[in-house]
């Protein structure tokens, strides 16, 4: 499915009519391909939407998707969260389950405060509620700086490894191998646009104490980049969330280990349709 102008939303599987979509955010700096692996493994015949957002995978720019909403050039995280409830409205979905990881939390996050209406459960797979210290900021800045001079991807290949946890490093080098090639796969314009944004997202903890829905938080147990505290935290904060922390699994739950992150959305859908 595509919407001129808007993030590209992936039909990946296409269940019963009439039932709650499953909408899957991803992380940074990947495509909609990261969530493969759980969709595989979903129960219960589910619809499942994958966006890429804005500039990653057959999505349009962080900039023209401003550009398409009216909205300033600077880059954030409310125009992607705008551009994705746009994209998806344009679809007839008025109504789902979002799921992100990391960034793909971020937007998620974003999403509730913006279009509360849209989000019927919450899941918030490795990411964080709080905003970023001055010194991870500041190494965004660089990065965005650095691939805007170079035009390459180059500076963030070393996160093939730091997105694994410390087991899979070693056991699974086909897992930083698949990595690679999908952030080399990424154009340095939406690498720089997306850490510029994330380097200016707020705290969004009240955000979360004051939805309502179903939500879920899951993490790796090995998660070094957004840890059990970090998700403990946003349990902490929301009204009707579950913790699901995965053994042996780093930031890239979603491929590490598939399995409880895909039983865990399952659930919330469950829980949403009521």
């Amino acid at each position: 499915m595509t919407t001129d102008g808007m993030p590209q939303v992936h039909t990946v599987r296409r269940g019963a009519p009439g039932r709650l979509p499953l909408v899957l955010l991803h992380g940074f700096p990947l495509d909609h391909r990261m969530w493969l692996d759980v969709v595989d493994l979903l129960a219960g015949d589910p619809t499942v939407l994958a966006v890429d957002l804005p500039g990653f995978g057959a999505s349009p720019s962080g900039p023209d998707v401003a550009q398409a909403l009216g909205a300033g050039p600077e880059p954030s995280l409310e125009v992607v969260a705008d551009g994705v409830a746009a994209a998806l409205r344009a679809e007839g979905v008025d109504r789902a389950v979002v799921a992100g990881l990391s960034l793909g939390g971020y937007v998620a996050m974003a999403m509730v405060e913006r279009h509360p209406e849209l989000v019927a459960g919450l899941g918030l797979v490795d990411t964080r509620s709080t905003e970023d210290t001055d010194e991870a900021r500041e190494r965004r800045r660089e990065v965005a700086r650095t691939v805007r001079a170079e035009m390459r991807v180059d500076a963030v290949l070393g996160m093939r490894t730091a997105l694994l946890g410390a087991t899979n490093r070693v056991a699974r080098p086909d897992l930083s191998e698949r990595l690679e090639r999908w952030i080399r796969d990424q154009g340095p314009a939406a690498i720089a646009y997306a850490q510029e944004a994330m380097a200016v997202r707020p705290d969004r903890t009240a955000v979360l104490a004051g939805y309502r829905g179903p939500a879920v938080v899951v993490v790796g147990d090995e998660d070094e980049i957004a840890p059990v505290a970090a998700a403990q935290h946003m349990v902490d904060a929301l009204a009707d969330a579950e913790l699901v922390v995965v053994p042996q699994a780093g930031h890239m739950t979603s491929n590490e280990s598939p399995e409880p992150v895909a039983a865990a959305l399952g659930s919330l859908l469950a829980r949403a349709q009521g």
